[in-house]
Protein backbone atom coordinates (compact mmCIF):
# COMPACT_ATOMS: atom_id res chain seq x y z
CA UNK A 1 0.00 0.00 0.00
CA UNK A 2 2.84 2.61 1.27
CA UNK A 3 4.78 1.50 -2.44
CA UNK A 4 1.64 2.26 -4.49
CA UNK A 5 0.72 5.39 -2.59
CA UNK A 6 4.31 7.06 -2.97
CA UNK A 7 4.12 5.86 -6.56
CA UNK A 8 1.28 7.40 -7.46
CA UNK A 9 2.60 10.65 -5.93
CA UNK A 10 5.82 10.58 -7.82
CA UNK A 11 3.68 9.72 -11.00
CA UNK A 12 1.38 12.92 -10.05
CA UNK A 13 4.33 15.41 -9.60
CA UNK A 14 6.40 14.64 -12.60
CA UNK A 15 2.84 15.17 -14.33
CA UNK A 16 2.26 18.05 -12.89
CA UNK A 17 5.68 19.47 -12.00
CA UNK A 18 5.33 19.22 -7.92
CA UNK A 19 7.11 18.04 -5.73
CA UNK A 20 5.41 14.95 -4.48
CA UNK A 21 3.66 14.84 -0.76
CA UNK A 22 5.80 13.39 1.88
CA UNK A 23 3.89 10.47 3.27
CA UNK A 24 1.88 10.98 6.68
CA UNK A 25 2.73 8.26 9.11
CA UNK A 26 0.93 7.92 12.49
CA UNK A 27 2.37 6.15 15.41
CA UNK A 28 -0.64 5.91 18.59
CA UNK A 29 0.68 4.04 21.44
CA UNK A 30 2.35 4.19 25.40
CA UNK A 31 5.46 4.01 26.84
CA UNK A 32 6.00 0.65 24.73
CA UNK A 33 6.00 3.10 21.51
CA UNK A 34 8.12 6.29 22.96
CA UNK A 35 10.38 3.65 24.98
CA UNK A 36 10.36 4.22 28.19
CA UNK A 37 13.66 3.09 30.47
CA UNK A 38 16.02 3.05 27.58
CA UNK A 39 17.69 5.87 25.20
CA UNK A 40 15.13 5.35 22.51
CA UNK A 41 13.10 7.38 24.38
CA UNK A 42 14.77 10.53 23.66
CA UNK A 43 16.12 9.13 20.95
CA UNK A 44 16.47 12.37 17.60
CA UNK A 45 12.74 13.51 18.83
CA UNK A 46 13.34 16.36 16.35
CA UNK A 47 12.88 14.17 13.62
CA UNK A 48 9.27 13.57 14.28
CA UNK A 49 6.07 15.38 15.46
CA UNK A 50 5.06 14.77 19.48
CA UNK A 51 1.68 15.05 18.59
CA UNK A 52 1.17 15.40 22.79
CA UNK A 53 4.25 17.91 22.70
CA UNK A 54 6.52 15.64 25.51
CA UNK A 55 9.70 15.72 22.72
CA UNK A 56 10.13 12.17 22.84
CA UNK A 57 11.31 10.44 19.80
CA UNK A 58 11.07 6.95 20.51
CA UNK A 59 10.58 4.08 17.94
CA UNK A 60 8.51 6.44 15.41
CA UNK A 61 12.32 8.23 15.96
CA UNK A 62 14.42 5.16 14.87
CA UNK A 63 11.35 4.38 11.83
CA UNK A 64 12.05 7.83 10.91
CA UNK A 65 15.81 7.64 10.35
CA UNK A 66 15.32 3.92 8.67
CA UNK A 67 13.32 5.52 6.24
CA UNK A 68 15.36 8.25 5.49
CA UNK A 69 18.14 5.89 5.00
CA UNK A 70 15.98 3.81 2.39
CA UNK A 71 15.30 6.93 0.56
CA UNK A 72 11.44 7.01 1.56
CA UNK A 73 9.77 10.91 2.25
CA UNK A 74 7.93 9.50 5.06
CA UNK A 75 6.46 12.86 7.82
CA UNK A 76 6.44 10.78 10.67
CA UNK A 77 3.74 11.85 14.05
CA UNK A 78 3.45 10.33 17.22
CA UNK A 79 0.37 10.51 20.00
CA UNK A 80 1.62 8.28 22.97
CA UNK A 81 0.37 8.31 26.48
CA UNK A 82 1.99 6.44 29.97
CA UNK A 83 0.34 3.14 30.16
CA UNK A 84 -2.35 4.39 28.51
CA UNK A 85 -5.37 1.33 27.16
CA UNK A 86 -6.40 1.82 23.73
CA UNK A 87 -9.75 3.42 24.96
CA UNK A 88 -7.86 6.49 26.57
CA UNK A 89 -6.71 7.57 23.15
CA UNK A 90 -10.21 7.73 21.66
CA UNK A 91 -11.49 9.23 24.57
CA UNK A 92 -8.64 11.76 25.75
CA UNK A 93 -7.04 12.52 21.96
CA UNK A 94 -9.63 12.44 19.27
CA UNK A 95 -9.20 15.74 18.16
CA UNK A 96 -5.40 15.47 17.61
CA UNK A 97 -5.77 12.18 16.12
CA UNK A 98 -8.75 13.52 13.73
CA UNK A 99 -6.31 13.92 10.48
CA UNK A 100 -5.39 13.24 7.27
CA UNK A 101 -2.84 9.85 7.60
CA UNK A 102 -1.74 7.95 4.97
CA UNK A 103 -0.31 4.91 7.38
CA UNK A 104 -1.59 4.26 11.61
CA UNK A 105 0.65 1.81 13.33
CA UNK A 106 -1.60 1.53 16.91
CA UNK A 107 -0.36 -0.07 19.87
CA UNK A 108 -3.17 -1.21 23.05
CA UNK A 109 -1.49 -1.44 26.66
CA UNK A 110 1.45 -3.94 27.48
CA UNK A 111 -1.40 -6.25 28.40
CA UNK A 112 -3.55 -5.82 25.62
CA UNK A 113 -6.72 -4.23 27.99
CA UNK A 114 -5.24 -3.26 31.01
CA UNK A 115 -8.23 -4.28 32.79
CA UNK A 116 -9.01 -7.76 31.31
CA UNK A 117 -5.23 -8.48 30.34
CA UNK A 118 -5.49 -10.49 27.08
CA UNK A 119 -8.90 -9.97 26.38
CA UNK A 120 -9.70 -8.27 23.16
CA UNK A 121 -13.45 -7.88 23.34
CA UNK A 122 -13.40 -3.84 24.59
CA UNK A 123 -11.00 -2.97 21.80
CA UNK A 124 -12.54 -4.14 19.07
CA UNK A 125 -15.18 -1.31 19.55
CA UNK A 126 -12.66 1.34 20.54
CA UNK A 127 -10.18 0.63 17.62
CA UNK A 128 -13.78 0.50 15.69
CA UNK A 129 -14.17 4.10 16.96
CA UNK A 130 -10.56 5.03 15.97
CA UNK A 131 -11.05 3.43 12.61
CA UNK A 132 -14.00 5.79 11.87
CA UNK A 133 -11.75 8.89 12.39
CA UNK A 134 -9.50 7.82 10.29
CA UNK A 135 -11.17 6.29 7.37
CA UNK A 136 -13.25 9.45 7.37
CA UNK A 137 -10.57 11.61 6.83
CA UNK A 138 -8.74 8.88 4.51
CA UNK A 139 -10.84 6.18 2.81
CA UNK A 140 -7.67 4.69 1.53
CA UNK A 141 -5.44 4.80 5.10
CA UNK A 142 -3.29 1.86 6.07
CA UNK A 143 -4.31 0.95 9.28
CA UNK A 144 -2.26 -1.57 11.28
CA UNK A 145 -2.30 -2.63 14.54
CA UNK A 146 1.06 -3.58 17.03
CA UNK A 147 1.33 -7.19 18.90
CA UNK A 148 3.87 -6.27 21.34
CA UNK A 149 6.33 -8.71 23.64
CA UNK A 150 5.96 -10.78 26.25
CA UNK A 151 6.79 -8.67 29.81
CA UNK A 152 9.69 -10.90 31.97
CA UNK A 153 7.60 -9.39 34.76
CA UNK A 154 4.71 -11.30 34.40
CA UNK A 155 5.95 -14.39 33.59
CA UNK A 156 8.62 -14.68 36.35
CA UNK A 157 7.31 -12.55 39.27
CA UNK A 158 3.89 -11.78 40.83
CA UNK A 159 0.58 -13.14 40.11
CA UNK A 160 0.21 -11.93 36.69
CA UNK A 161 -1.99 -13.68 33.83
CA UNK A 162 1.13 -15.45 32.07
CA UNK A 163 3.21 -16.28 35.40
CA UNK A 164 4.28 -19.69 34.64
CA UNK A 165 4.07 -19.84 30.68
CA UNK A 166 6.78 -20.38 28.39
CA UNK A 167 8.44 -16.85 27.96
CA UNK A 168 6.58 -16.72 24.39
CA UNK A 169 3.41 -17.61 24.91
CA UNK A 170 2.36 -13.77 26.29
CA UNK A 171 3.63 -12.67 22.86
CA UNK A 172 1.45 -15.17 21.48
CA UNK A 173 -1.45 -14.40 23.05
CA UNK A 174 -1.15 -10.57 22.36
CA UNK A 175 -1.05 -11.67 18.88
CA UNK A 176 -4.02 -13.13 18.79
CA UNK A 177 -5.99 -11.17 20.71
CA UNK A 178 -4.74 -8.07 17.56
CA UNK A 179 -6.03 -10.24 15.14
CA UNK A 180 -9.52 -10.65 16.94
CA UNK A 181 -9.26 -6.36 16.90
CA UNK A 182 -8.28 -6.54 13.08
CA UNK A 183 -11.08 -8.60 12.23
CA UNK A 184 -13.29 -7.05 14.22
CA UNK A 185 -12.71 -4.04 12.04
CA UNK A 186 -12.47 -5.77 8.61
CA UNK A 187 -11.91 -4.36 6.10
CA UNK A 188 -10.36 -1.44 7.66
CA UNK A 189 -7.38 -2.89 9.37
CA UNK A 190 -4.55 -4.56 6.51
CA UNK A 191 -2.82 -6.49 9.10
CA UNK A 192 -1.02 -7.40 12.70
CA UNK A 193 2.58 -6.08 13.30
CA UNK A 194 4.34 -8.75 14.58
CA UNK A 195 6.88 -7.27 17.30
CA UNK A 196 6.57 -9.79 19.95
CA UNK A 197 7.10 -13.00 17.70
CA UNK A 198 10.17 -11.46 16.57
CA UNK A 199 11.41 -10.99 20.01
CA UNK A 200 10.66 -14.64 20.34
CA UNK A 201 12.53 -15.27 17.35
CA UNK A 202 15.39 -13.31 18.86
CA UNK A 203 15.21 -15.65 22.06
CA UNK A 204 14.82 -19.34 20.20
CA UNK A 205 18.06 -18.29 18.48
CA UNK A 206 20.11 -17.52 21.29
CA UNK A 207 20.86 -13.84 20.26
CA UNK A 208 18.51 -12.38 23.32
CA UNK A 209 18.68 -13.82 26.67
CA UNK A 210 14.83 -14.82 27.59
CA UNK A 211 15.09 -15.19 31.48
CA UNK A 212 16.35 -11.12 32.95
CA UNK A 213 15.73 -12.23 36.18
CA UNK A 214 18.66 -14.35 36.67
CA UNK A 215 21.55 -12.56 34.38
CA UNK A 216 21.92 -12.07 30.57
CA UNK A 217 24.03 -15.46 29.67
CA UNK A 218 27.18 -14.57 27.89
CA UNK A 219 27.12 -14.08 24.24
CA UNK A 220 23.31 -12.92 25.22
CA UNK A 221 21.68 -9.54 25.17
CA UNK A 222 19.04 -7.69 27.08
CA UNK A 223 16.12 -7.54 25.13
CA UNK A 224 14.21 -5.83 28.43
CA UNK A 225 14.64 -2.77 30.18
CA UNK A 226 16.02 -2.46 33.48
CA UNK A 227 12.42 -3.12 34.72
CA UNK A 228 11.87 -6.23 33.22
CA UNK A 229 8.93 -4.79 30.94
CA UNK A 230 9.59 -2.63 28.89
CA UNK A 231 12.08 -2.68 26.28
CA UNK A 232 16.23 -1.90 26.24
CA UNK A 233 17.45 -0.54 23.32
CA UNK A 234 17.96 -3.67 21.62
CA UNK A 235 14.15 -4.37 21.87
CA UNK A 236 13.31 -1.14 20.62
CA UNK A 237 15.57 -1.18 17.75
CA UNK A 238 14.77 -4.81 17.11
CA UNK A 239 10.38 -3.34 17.21
CA UNK A 240 11.76 -0.83 14.89
CA UNK A 241 12.80 -2.83 12.03
CA UNK A 242 9.93 -5.21 12.04
CA UNK A 243 7.37 -2.06 11.95
CA UNK A 244 8.87 -0.32 9.16
CA UNK A 245 9.79 -3.23 7.03
CA UNK A 246 5.96 -4.93 7.49
CA UNK A 247 4.72 -1.02 6.71
CA UNK A 248 7.15 -0.45 3.97
CA UNK A 249 7.28 -3.90 2.64
CA UNK A 250 11.13 -3.52 1.84
CA UNK A 251 13.73 -6.34 2.94
CA UNK A 252 15.07 -4.56 6.57
CA UNK A 253 18.31 -6.71 5.49
CA UNK A 254 19.39 -3.84 3.31
CA UNK A 255 20.44 -1.50 5.63
CA UNK A 256 23.74 -3.44 6.49
CA UNK A 257 25.95 -3.59 9.35
CA UNK A 258 26.96 0.24 9.12
CA UNK A 259 22.94 1.75 9.69
CA UNK A 260 22.34 4.67 11.17
CA UNK A 261 20.36 4.28 14.39
CA UNK A 262 22.68 0.62 15.33
CA UNK A 263 25.99 3.05 14.96
CA UNK A 264 24.36 5.90 17.18
CA UNK A 265 23.77 2.83 20.02
CA UNK A 266 26.89 1.41 19.94
CA UNK A 267 25.70 -1.83 18.65
CA UNK A 268 28.97 -3.91 16.69
CA UNK A 269 27.71 -4.35 13.08
CA UNK A 270 27.40 -8.28 12.88
CA UNK A 271 24.50 -7.58 15.96
CA UNK A 272 22.99 -5.15 13.45
CA UNK A 273 22.28 -7.21 10.55
CA UNK A 274 21.42 -10.03 13.31
CA UNK A 275 18.87 -8.13 14.18
CA UNK A 276 18.06 -6.82 10.91
CA UNK A 277 17.72 -10.76 9.77
CA UNK A 278 15.45 -11.81 12.39
CA UNK A 279 13.38 -8.94 11.42
CA UNK A 280 12.89 -10.37 8.13
CA UNK A 281 12.37 -13.45 9.04
CA UNK A 282 9.72 -13.01 11.02
CA UNK A 283 7.85 -10.96 8.73
CA UNK A 284 8.69 -13.36 6.22
CA UNK A 285 7.09 -16.06 7.73
CA UNK A 286 3.76 -14.40 8.66
CA UNK A 287 3.56 -13.42 5.30
CA UNK A 288 5.25 -15.69 3.18
CA UNK A 289 3.38 -14.74 -0.10
CA UNK A 290 4.46 -11.06 0.45
CA UNK A 291 7.77 -9.75 -1.55
CA UNK A 292 10.07 -7.48 0.36
CA UNK A 293 12.02 -5.41 -2.04
CA UNK A 294 15.66 -4.73 -1.47
CA UNK A 295 17.17 -1.44 -1.69
CA UNK A 296 20.24 0.63 -1.33
CA UNK A 297 20.34 1.48 1.89
CA UNK A 298 22.47 5.14 2.71
CA UNK A 299 23.33 5.88 6.21
CA UNK A 300 22.85 9.39 7.41
CA UNK A 301 25.76 11.38 7.91
CA UNK A 302 26.61 12.07 11.63
CA UNK A 303 29.14 12.21 14.16
CA UNK A 304 29.18 8.43 14.62
CA UNK A 305 29.56 8.05 10.37
CA UNK A 306 30.55 11.28 8.90
CA UNK A 307 31.15 9.91 5.81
Amino acid sequence: MVRKLILSALLFGSVFGMAPAAERVLFVGNSFTFGAGSPAKFYRPEGVVDLNGNHWGGVPAMVKVLSQEAGLDWEVFHETIPGANLDRHLREKSELLDQRWDVVCVQSHSLLDRQNPGDATLLIGVAGGLVDLWVKQNPEVDLRLVATWSRADQIYRGEGRWKGTAVGQMAIDLRAGCEAIAAGNDPWVKGVIPVGEAWNRAFAAGVADDNPYDGISFGEVGLWAWDHYHASIYGSYLEALVMFGDVSGLDVRSFGGAETVAMEMGFPADLTKTFQRLAFEELRAQKPDREFSAFEGKALKNEVNPE
